[in-house]
């Protein structure tokens, strides 16, 4: 699936576009779904140069998305944030005969100088953070579904220079911080914005590690 073709593909979760554009880029037709409204009108801002991409609102467990209709399902950093059974069973309901599932994460590399700091910031007003579900191995949950099958992990390495702007929003659509953080993310946030902006730089590199899975439908 490298290029568009008339595959159709339904990107939960969705958020703030990222990696809904990148498929977007390649010429799918693509569903992108988002609950949250404020990410969703974000994303509809950033895609709307793309006539391949309509939005809807949903969540991974119960997309609102038509039976046997997609040909890719994928969480770009949203598969953990939902009840993942009940998000495998809906994205079985939604695939067709064949299709594929894909979950994947670009983890920050947390020893790198200038992501430790970050990271002490955020500790410092939630001192017990935890990732969650988003650092584990996939497989087994996914093979414990019983509804996919050929389950295969991807890994990479890539660095990104990000101007500055870009990265605080990112942060600003981070659910996992936002969750557990309360009423002291927008303090985080500006802590990291200061922090950023310190460097005297418009972007900065930021190293990542990509983590996916990808199975195929069992029907």
């Amino acid at each position: 699936m490298n290029k568009g073709g008339g595959y159709s593909v339904c990107d939960v979760g969705a958020g703030a576009a990222h990696l809904t554009i990148e498929l977007a880029k390649r010429g799918f037709d693509i569903h992108a779904v988002e609950p949250n409204d404020a990410m969703r009108a974000n994303g509809i801002n950033r895609t709307k140069e793309f006539k391949n991409v309509k939005w809807f609102e949903g969540v991974g467990e119960h997309t609102g998305q038509p039976e046997n209709h997609f040909d890719l399902v994928t969480f770009g950093s949203s598969f953990a944030v939902t009840n993942r059974q009940e998000a495998l069973e809906e994205t079985q309901r939604i695939l067709k005969k064949n299709g594929y599932f894909a979950c994947m994460w670009n983890h920050r590399v947390l020893s790198d100088p200038i992501q430790q700091k970050i990271e002490n910031i955020i500790k410092t007003y939630v001192k017990n953070y935890d990732y969650g579900s988003r650092r584990e191995d996939q497989t087994e949950v996914i093979k414990s579904s019983g509804r996919f099958e050929n389950i295969q992990q991807f890994d990479g390495k890539v660095v990104h220079s990000i101007p500055i702007e870009d990265i605080v929003e990112a942060w600003h659509s981070h659910g996992t911080l936002y969750r557990q953080a309360g009423d002291k993310f927008e303090i985080i946030i500006s802590e990291i914005e200061k922090l950023l902006k310190s460097f005297g730089k418009k972007s900065i590199d930021v190293p990542y590690e990509t983590h996916g899975w990808i199975s195929r439908v069992m029907k």
